[in-house]
């Protein structure tokens, strides 16, 4: 199964075991911070979850993440709909929060 991965390990992340990981997987570079692999995965026989959990498993062997760092784990889901999820870390605040012209109905 085609997989994408996008990282955020910080100025003082695990950069060398984090690319080690990558190129053992024979991954891709998609832009910054933006990898794809092919993950040996049976569809037919295992629930997705399984998927994020082998991916997180595989990445937290081979290297020790900080507090701050994230991973993003893109794939389809069982009906092939492509989604995601951080299977390190957590969602942040957007640094584009507040750019737009948007009203509120407070302003009308």
């Amino acid at each position: 199964m085609r997989v994408w991965l996008s990282y955020d390990l910080g100025v003082r992340g695990e950069y060398d075991s984090f690319y080690y990981w990558l190129d053992e997987h024979n991954a891709l570079e998609c832009g910054d911070s933006i990898a794809t692999f092919l993950w040996d995965y049976n569809e037919e026989f295992d629930d997705i979850s399984n998927l994020k959990k082998e991916i997180k498993e595989s990445l937290q062997c081979d290297i020790k993440f900080k507090k701050t760092d994230r991973v993003y784990l893109i794939f389809q889901n069982e009906r092939g709909h492509s989604t995601g999820s951080f299977i390190i870390g957590k969602r942040k605040s957007s640094p584009w929060e507040g750019y737009s012209n948007v009203s509120s109905e407070d302003d009308v």
